[in-house]
Protein backbone atom coordinates (compact mmCIF):
# COMPACT_ATOMS: atom_id res chain seq x y z
CA UNK A 1 0.00 0.00 0.00
CA UNK A 2 1.56 3.34 -0.93
CA UNK A 3 1.86 6.01 0.95
CA UNK A 4 0.11 9.20 1.18
CA UNK A 5 1.44 12.75 1.81
CA UNK A 6 0.27 15.71 1.92
CA UNK A 7 1.92 18.65 -0.16
CA UNK A 8 1.42 22.32 -0.58
CA UNK A 9 1.57 23.65 -3.99
CA UNK A 10 4.70 25.87 -4.07
CA UNK A 11 3.00 28.29 -6.11
CA UNK A 12 -0.54 28.98 -4.68
CA UNK A 13 -0.46 26.87 -1.23
CA UNK A 14 -3.65 24.35 -2.32
CA UNK A 15 -3.41 21.32 -0.73
CA UNK A 16 -2.00 18.71 -2.52
CA UNK A 17 -1.92 14.96 -2.70
CA UNK A 18 0.55 12.40 -3.46
CA UNK A 19 1.59 8.72 -3.31
CA UNK A 20 5.36 7.65 -2.29
CA UNK A 21 6.36 7.30 -5.91
CA UNK A 22 4.90 10.39 -7.44
CA UNK A 23 7.75 12.69 -8.57
CA UNK A 24 5.65 14.70 -10.48
CA UNK A 25 3.26 17.30 -8.74
CA UNK A 26 0.40 18.82 -10.61
CA UNK A 27 -1.64 21.38 -8.69
CA UNK A 28 -5.55 20.95 -9.44
CA UNK A 29 -6.08 24.44 -8.13
CA UNK A 30 -3.72 26.45 -10.01
CA UNK A 31 -2.55 24.17 -12.89
CA UNK A 32 0.96 24.51 -12.58
CA UNK A 33 3.53 21.27 -12.81
CA UNK A 34 6.69 20.48 -11.11
CA UNK A 35 9.08 17.96 -10.51
CA UNK A 36 10.03 16.84 -7.06
CA UNK A 37 13.87 17.07 -6.26
CA UNK A 38 15.66 16.26 -3.48
CA UNK A 39 18.74 15.32 -1.46
CA UNK A 40 18.53 11.40 -0.82
CA UNK A 41 15.70 10.09 0.32
CA UNK A 42 12.37 12.06 0.85
CA UNK A 43 11.41 12.85 5.10
CA UNK A 44 8.00 12.92 6.01
CA UNK A 45 6.31 13.00 9.48
CA UNK A 46 3.53 11.12 11.04
CA UNK A 47 0.52 14.01 12.54
CA UNK A 48 0.34 14.37 15.98
CA UNK A 49 -2.99 13.77 17.84
CA UNK A 50 -3.29 17.18 19.26
CA UNK A 51 -1.04 20.26 19.54
CA UNK A 52 2.08 19.46 22.38
CA UNK A 53 1.18 20.79 25.71
CA UNK A 54 4.04 22.26 28.09
CA UNK A 55 6.57 20.19 26.49
CA UNK A 56 9.23 19.50 23.45
CA UNK A 57 8.43 17.84 20.43
CA UNK A 58 11.42 15.35 19.30
CA UNK A 59 11.31 13.66 15.34
CA UNK A 60 12.84 9.92 16.27
CA UNK A 61 13.68 8.89 12.38
CA UNK A 62 12.40 5.66 11.19
CA UNK A 63 13.90 4.31 7.66
CA UNK A 64 11.08 2.86 5.24
CA UNK A 65 12.14 0.43 2.70
CA UNK A 66 9.89 -0.98 -0.18
CA UNK A 67 11.13 -2.85 -2.42
CA UNK A 68 12.93 -6.27 -4.43
CA UNK A 69 15.57 -7.68 -2.37
CA UNK A 70 17.18 -10.38 -4.58
CA UNK A 71 19.35 -13.25 -2.87
CA UNK A 72 22.24 -15.26 -4.54
CA UNK A 73 23.22 -17.88 -2.77
CA UNK A 74 24.36 -21.37 -2.77
CA UNK A 75 20.82 -22.47 -2.83
CA UNK A 76 19.64 -20.64 -6.00
CA UNK A 77 17.85 -17.38 -6.50
CA UNK A 78 15.27 -16.29 -4.41
CA UNK A 79 13.50 -12.94 -4.02
CA UNK A 80 10.76 -11.29 -2.32
CA UNK A 81 9.02 -8.01 -2.31
CA UNK A 82 9.32 -6.25 1.42
CA UNK A 83 7.32 -3.57 2.98
CA UNK A 84 8.84 -2.34 6.49
CA UNK A 85 9.84 0.51 9.07
CA UNK A 86 13.20 -0.01 10.96
CA UNK A 87 14.23 2.31 13.54
CA UNK A 88 17.28 4.46 12.77
CA UNK A 89 17.46 5.60 16.66
CA UNK A 90 18.25 4.55 19.83
CA UNK A 91 15.85 5.73 22.51
CA UNK A 92 14.69 3.81 25.36
CA UNK A 93 11.29 2.67 24.51
CA UNK A 94 11.06 3.63 20.96
CA UNK A 95 8.93 0.74 19.13
CA UNK A 96 11.49 -1.33 16.41
CA UNK A 97 8.93 -0.64 13.82
CA UNK A 98 5.84 1.69 12.68
CA UNK A 99 3.70 -0.90 11.84
CA UNK A 100 0.64 -0.16 9.64
CA UNK A 101 0.69 3.20 10.43
CA UNK A 102 2.68 4.96 8.14
CA UNK A 103 -0.29 3.67 5.55
CA UNK A 104 -3.04 4.67 7.58
CA UNK A 105 -2.18 8.06 8.27
CA UNK A 106 -1.33 10.70 5.68
CA UNK A 107 1.75 12.08 6.51
CA UNK A 108 3.42 15.32 5.54
CA UNK A 109 6.63 16.58 4.41
CA UNK A 110 8.86 17.64 7.05
CA UNK A 111 9.81 21.58 6.76
CA UNK A 112 12.06 24.30 8.80
CA UNK A 113 8.33 25.79 10.21
CA UNK A 114 7.46 23.26 12.74
CA UNK A 115 10.48 24.21 15.16
CA UNK A 116 10.66 20.11 16.40
CA UNK A 117 14.39 18.66 16.90
CA UNK A 118 15.01 16.05 14.66
CA UNK A 119 16.62 12.99 16.79
CA UNK A 120 19.98 11.74 14.76
CA UNK A 121 20.27 8.49 12.27
CA UNK A 122 22.18 6.54 14.91
CA UNK A 123 22.33 3.21 12.88
CA UNK A 124 24.00 2.72 9.63
CA UNK A 125 21.41 2.46 6.53
CA UNK A 126 23.47 -1.45 5.63
CA UNK A 127 22.31 -2.49 8.92
CA UNK A 128 18.77 -1.20 8.32
CA UNK A 129 18.51 -3.08 5.24
CA UNK A 130 20.05 -5.95 6.58
CA UNK A 131 16.75 -6.23 8.99
CA UNK A 132 14.43 -5.56 5.62
CA UNK A 133 16.01 -8.54 4.48
CA UNK A 134 15.62 -10.25 7.61
CA UNK A 135 11.96 -9.39 7.35
CA UNK A 136 11.80 -10.98 4.00
CA UNK A 137 13.32 -13.76 5.37
CA UNK A 138 16.06 -13.23 2.79
CA UNK A 139 19.24 -14.62 4.92
CA UNK A 140 21.58 -17.25 4.17
CA UNK A 141 21.33 -20.39 6.43
CA UNK A 142 23.71 -21.18 8.70
CA UNK A 143 27.06 -22.32 7.12
CA UNK A 144 25.49 -21.76 3.93
CA UNK A 145 27.32 -18.70 1.41
CA UNK A 146 26.09 -15.59 0.79
CA UNK A 147 27.37 -14.34 -3.36
CA UNK A 148 25.00 -11.51 -3.91
CA UNK A 149 22.37 -9.49 -2.48
CA UNK A 150 20.50 -6.47 -4.34
CA UNK A 151 17.40 -4.05 -3.84
CA UNK A 152 16.28 -3.19 -6.75
CA UNK A 153 13.46 -0.96 -7.80
CA UNK A 154 13.18 0.04 -3.87
CA UNK A 155 11.35 3.11 -2.38
CA UNK A 156 13.99 4.76 0.70
CA UNK A 157 12.19 7.42 3.07
CA UNK A 158 12.63 8.28 6.31
CA UNK A 159 9.46 8.75 8.22
CA UNK A 160 9.69 10.60 11.46
CA UNK A 161 7.29 9.58 14.61
CA UNK A 162 6.55 12.51 17.11
CA UNK A 163 7.74 12.47 20.46
CA UNK A 164 6.90 14.54 23.87
CA UNK A 165 9.49 14.83 26.28
CA UNK A 166 8.21 15.59 29.51
CA UNK A 167 8.98 15.69 33.14
CA UNK A 168 6.95 12.59 33.51
CA UNK A 169 9.11 10.68 30.71
CA UNK A 170 8.46 10.34 26.63
CA UNK A 171 5.44 10.00 25.15
CA UNK A 172 4.78 8.45 21.77
CA UNK A 173 3.07 11.64 20.56
CA UNK A 174 0.40 10.36 18.06
CA UNK A 175 -1.41 8.01 20.15
CA UNK A 176 -0.48 9.76 23.69
CA UNK A 177 0.71 6.49 25.06
CA UNK A 178 3.96 6.33 27.52
CA UNK A 179 6.97 5.13 26.19
CA UNK A 180 9.64 5.46 28.83
CA UNK A 181 9.51 6.98 32.61
CA UNK A 182 12.20 9.75 33.38
CA UNK A 183 15.00 7.44 34.73
CA UNK A 184 14.88 4.74 31.96
CA UNK A 185 14.41 7.95 29.03
CA UNK A 186 17.35 9.52 31.06
CA UNK A 187 19.45 6.83 29.81
CA UNK A 188 19.90 7.77 26.28
CA UNK A 189 20.28 10.79 24.35
CA UNK A 190 17.59 12.72 23.62
CA UNK A 191 19.24 15.71 22.11
CA UNK A 192 18.01 16.60 19.11
CA UNK A 193 19.25 19.03 16.08
CA UNK A 194 17.37 21.51 13.91
CA UNK A 195 16.02 20.94 10.44
CA UNK A 196 18.78 20.93 7.80
CA UNK A 197 18.71 22.97 4.78
CA UNK A 198 19.93 19.85 2.80
CA UNK A 199 16.68 18.15 3.74
CA UNK A 200 14.66 20.62 1.89
CA UNK A 201 12.63 19.33 -1.24
CA UNK A 202 12.99 21.70 -4.05
CA UNK A 203 10.39 22.20 -7.09
CA UNK A 204 11.67 21.96 -10.66
CA UNK A 205 9.60 23.19 -13.49
CA UNK A 206 8.87 21.02 -16.28
CA UNK A 207 10.11 22.33 -19.34
CA UNK A 208 12.26 21.45 -21.77
CA UNK A 209 16.06 22.07 -21.32
CA UNK A 210 16.49 22.01 -25.15
CA UNK A 211 13.56 23.70 -26.61
CA UNK A 212 11.23 24.84 -23.61
CA UNK A 213 7.99 22.91 -24.50
CA UNK A 214 5.87 21.27 -21.27
CA UNK A 215 7.37 18.08 -20.64
CA UNK A 216 4.98 15.13 -20.27
CA UNK A 217 4.94 12.24 -17.89
CA UNK A 218 2.70 10.35 -15.53
CA UNK A 219 3.15 11.34 -11.97
CA UNK A 220 5.52 8.45 -10.75
CA UNK A 221 7.44 8.62 -14.06
CA UNK A 222 11.50 8.82 -13.86
CA UNK A 223 11.83 10.23 -16.90
CA UNK A 224 9.21 13.12 -19.14
CA UNK A 225 9.49 12.95 -22.51
CA UNK A 226 9.44 16.01 -25.08
CA UNK A 227 6.71 15.78 -27.81
CA UNK A 228 7.82 19.15 -28.96
CA UNK A 229 11.24 18.34 -29.80
CA UNK A 230 11.31 14.25 -29.35
CA UNK A 231 13.48 14.13 -26.65
CA UNK A 232 14.14 12.44 -22.70
CA UNK A 233 14.87 13.89 -19.65
CA UNK A 234 15.52 12.19 -16.22
CA UNK A 235 16.34 13.94 -12.63
CA UNK A 236 19.10 14.21 -11.66
CA UNK A 237 20.99 16.05 -8.86
CA UNK A 238 21.67 19.14 -11.24
CA UNK A 239 18.63 18.82 -12.70
CA UNK A 240 17.25 17.78 -15.73
CA UNK A 241 19.94 15.02 -17.77
CA UNK A 242 18.88 14.41 -21.67
CA UNK A 243 18.63 10.73 -22.09
CA UNK A 244 19.46 8.91 -25.31
CA UNK A 245 16.55 6.53 -26.40
CA UNK A 246 16.08 4.20 -29.40
CA UNK A 247 12.43 2.39 -30.45
CA UNK A 248 12.52 -0.94 -32.10
CA UNK A 249 9.93 -0.32 -34.95
CA UNK A 250 6.52 -2.14 -34.46
CA UNK A 251 4.05 -3.22 -37.01
CA UNK A 252 0.31 -2.42 -37.41
CA UNK A 253 -0.67 -4.73 -34.55
CA UNK A 254 1.60 -2.96 -32.20
CA UNK A 255 -0.77 -1.49 -29.10
CA UNK A 256 2.43 -0.60 -26.38
CA UNK A 257 5.72 0.12 -26.38
CA UNK A 258 6.93 -1.07 -23.28
CA UNK A 259 10.53 0.97 -21.91
CA UNK A 260 14.19 -1.35 -21.27
CA UNK A 261 17.26 0.17 -20.48
CA UNK A 262 19.99 -1.57 -22.64
CA UNK A 263 23.36 -1.37 -20.33
CA UNK A 264 26.75 -2.08 -22.62
CA UNK A 265 28.81 -3.01 -20.61
CA UNK A 266 32.13 -5.29 -20.09
CA UNK A 267 33.22 -7.91 -17.04
CA UNK A 268 36.45 -8.55 -17.00
CA UNK A 269 36.33 -11.22 -14.39
CA UNK A 270 34.34 -13.35 -16.51
CA UNK A 271 36.01 -11.99 -19.39
CA UNK A 272 32.46 -11.39 -20.95
CA UNK A 273 32.79 -8.37 -23.39
CA UNK A 274 30.52 -9.64 -26.03
CA UNK A 275 27.29 -11.14 -26.27
CA UNK A 276 29.04 -14.81 -27.46
CA UNK A 277 31.20 -14.20 -24.71
CA UNK A 278 28.11 -14.27 -22.41
CA UNK A 279 26.71 -17.11 -24.35
CA UNK A 280 29.78 -19.56 -23.11
CA UNK A 281 29.95 -18.31 -19.64
CA UNK A 282 26.40 -18.73 -18.77
CA UNK A 283 26.30 -22.35 -20.78
CA UNK A 284 23.28 -21.31 -22.78
CA UNK A 285 21.85 -24.63 -24.66
CA UNK A 286 22.61 -22.99 -27.83
CA UNK A 287 25.82 -22.05 -29.84
CA UNK A 288 26.88 -18.40 -30.44
CA UNK A 289 26.74 -17.29 -33.88
CA UNK A 290 30.05 -16.40 -35.17
CA UNK A 291 28.84 -12.69 -35.73
CA UNK A 292 27.85 -12.25 -32.00
CA UNK A 293 31.86 -11.72 -31.32
CA UNK A 294 31.33 -9.00 -32.60
CA UNK A 295 28.41 -8.01 -30.93
CA UNK A 296 29.66 -5.79 -27.56
CA UNK A 297 27.55 -7.46 -24.68
CA UNK A 298 24.38 -5.74 -23.47
CA UNK A 299 21.59 -6.46 -20.41
CA UNK A 300 17.94 -5.43 -21.21
CA UNK A 301 16.27 -4.12 -17.55
CA UNK A 302 12.87 -3.68 -17.47
CA UNK A 303 12.48 0.29 -17.50
CA UNK A 304 9.27 -0.28 -15.05
CA UNK A 305 8.75 -2.24 -11.95
CA UNK A 306 7.27 -5.67 -12.19
CA UNK A 307 6.94 -8.39 -9.96
CA UNK A 308 10.02 -10.08 -9.14
CA UNK A 309 9.45 -13.32 -11.14
CA UNK A 310 8.37 -11.47 -14.20
CA UNK A 311 11.39 -8.81 -13.61
CA UNK A 312 13.68 -11.92 -13.98
CA UNK A 313 11.72 -13.56 -16.62
CA UNK A 314 11.73 -9.99 -18.66
CA UNK A 315 15.48 -9.28 -18.21
CA UNK A 316 16.74 -12.80 -18.89
CA UNK A 317 14.57 -13.06 -22.58
CA UNK A 318 15.51 -9.56 -23.56
CA UNK A 319 18.95 -10.17 -23.11
CA UNK A 320 19.45 -13.37 -24.57
CA UNK A 321 17.20 -12.24 -27.45
CA UNK A 322 19.17 -9.22 -27.87
CA UNK A 323 20.56 -10.58 -31.52
CA UNK A 324 16.69 -10.39 -32.37
CA UNK A 325 16.30 -6.09 -31.47
CA UNK A 326 17.56 -3.43 -33.91
CA UNK A 327 16.66 0.38 -32.02
CA UNK A 328 16.57 3.21 -33.94
CA UNK A 329 16.14 6.72 -34.02
CA UNK A 330 12.33 8.07 -34.13
CA UNK A 331 9.88 10.28 -32.75
CA UNK A 332 7.67 10.12 -29.48
CA UNK A 333 4.73 7.88 -29.33
CA UNK A 334 1.31 8.23 -27.49
CA UNK A 335 2.18 3.87 -27.10
CA UNK A 336 4.93 4.50 -25.17
CA UNK A 337 4.51 3.55 -21.30
CA UNK A 338 6.16 5.22 -18.44
CA UNK A 339 9.76 4.85 -17.17
CA UNK A 340 9.17 3.69 -13.49
CA UNK A 341 12.53 2.14 -12.74
CA UNK A 342 15.56 4.62 -13.00
CA UNK A 343 18.71 3.80 -14.79
CA UNK A 344 21.03 3.60 -11.48
CA UNK A 345 18.58 0.74 -10.31
CA UNK A 346 19.09 -1.29 -13.72
CA UNK A 347 22.61 -1.42 -13.18
CA UNK A 348 22.12 -3.01 -10.04
CA UNK A 349 20.47 -5.96 -11.89
CA UNK A 350 22.82 -7.09 -14.01
CA UNK A 351 24.36 -9.59 -10.87
CA UNK A 352 20.49 -10.78 -11.14
CA UNK A 353 20.62 -11.37 -14.46
CA UNK A 354 24.10 -13.15 -14.74
CA UNK A 355 22.83 -15.30 -11.94
CA UNK A 356 19.27 -15.59 -13.53
CA UNK A 357 20.74 -16.84 -16.89
CA UNK A 358 23.82 -19.16 -16.38
CA UNK A 359 22.14 -22.47 -16.49
CA UNK A 360 25.62 -23.13 -14.58
CA UNK A 361 25.24 -20.63 -12.14
CA UNK A 362 26.57 -22.93 -8.60
CA UNK A 363 29.24 -24.10 -10.94
CA UNK A 364 30.97 -20.98 -12.48
CA UNK A 365 28.73 -17.70 -12.36
CA UNK A 366 27.59 -17.77 -8.72
CA UNK A 367 30.76 -18.05 -6.61
CA UNK A 368 32.60 -15.35 -8.95
CA UNK A 369 29.96 -12.67 -8.12
CA UNK A 370 31.34 -10.95 -5.14
CA UNK A 371 34.15 -10.18 -7.37
CA UNK A 372 32.23 -9.14 -10.47
CA UNK A 373 33.08 -5.58 -11.24
CA UNK A 374 31.60 -4.02 -14.83
CA UNK A 375 33.72 -1.78 -17.27
CA UNK A 376 32.94 0.65 -19.72
CA UNK A 377 29.53 0.92 -18.82
CA UNK A 378 26.69 2.98 -21.36
CA UNK A 379 23.40 2.67 -20.94
CA UNK A 380 20.44 3.71 -23.60
CA UNK A 381 16.36 3.82 -22.90
CA UNK A 382 14.86 1.15 -25.85
CA UNK A 383 10.86 1.07 -26.33
CA UNK A 384 10.01 -2.36 -27.20
CA UNK A 385 6.82 -2.79 -29.50
CA UNK A 386 3.77 -4.91 -27.66
CA UNK A 387 0.70 -6.89 -28.78
CA UNK A 388 -2.37 -7.45 -27.25
CA UNK A 389 -3.07 -11.14 -26.71
CA UNK A 390 -6.15 -10.42 -24.20
CA UNK A 391 -4.49 -10.57 -20.89
CA UNK A 392 -1.22 -10.01 -21.80
CA UNK A 393 1.29 -7.94 -23.63
CA UNK A 394 3.35 -9.75 -25.80
CA UNK A 395 6.81 -8.67 -27.07
CA UNK A 396 7.39 -10.69 -30.43
CA UNK A 397 10.63 -10.75 -31.14
CA UNK A 398 11.32 -11.83 -27.59
CA UNK A 399 9.16 -13.37 -26.79
CA UNK A 400 8.39 -11.37 -22.90
CA UNK A 401 4.88 -11.81 -21.87
CA UNK A 402 3.99 -9.37 -19.23
CA UNK A 403 0.19 -9.87 -17.51
CA UNK A 404 -1.56 -6.58 -17.92
CA UNK A 405 -2.96 -6.59 -14.05
CA UNK A 406 0.92 -7.36 -13.55
CA UNK A 407 1.93 -4.04 -15.27
CA UNK A 408 -0.67 -2.21 -13.57
CA UNK A 409 0.33 -4.01 -10.05
CA UNK A 410 3.81 -2.98 -10.97
CA UNK A 411 3.50 0.67 -10.00
CA UNK A 412 2.41 -0.16 -6.47
CA UNK A 413 5.64 -1.91 -5.50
Amino acid sequence: MHLRIEQGCPQCGGPVELTETDRLLTCSFCGTRNYLQGNGPFRYVLPMAKPPEAASVLLAPYLRFKGTIYLVSERGLSHRVVDTTQAAAQVAGLPPSLGVRPQAMRLRRIDAGSGASYLPRQIKAGAILAKAAAVGRLTVRTGGQLFHRAYIGESLSYIYLPLLHKRQGVFDGVTGLPLAPPEQAGKTSLRGRPFQEAWQVRFLPTLCPQCGAGLHGSTDCQVMVCTHCHTTWSLVREGLAAVDWRFVPGTGATRLYLPFWRIRARIPTLAISSFADFVERTNQPFLPRPQWGERGMSFWVPAIKLRPKVFLQASRQATLAQWRLNPVSGRIQQLFYPVTLPETEARQAIKIILAAAATAGARLIFPALPEVRTADVSSQLVYLPCVDKGHDWVQPETGIAVGKNVLRLGRSI
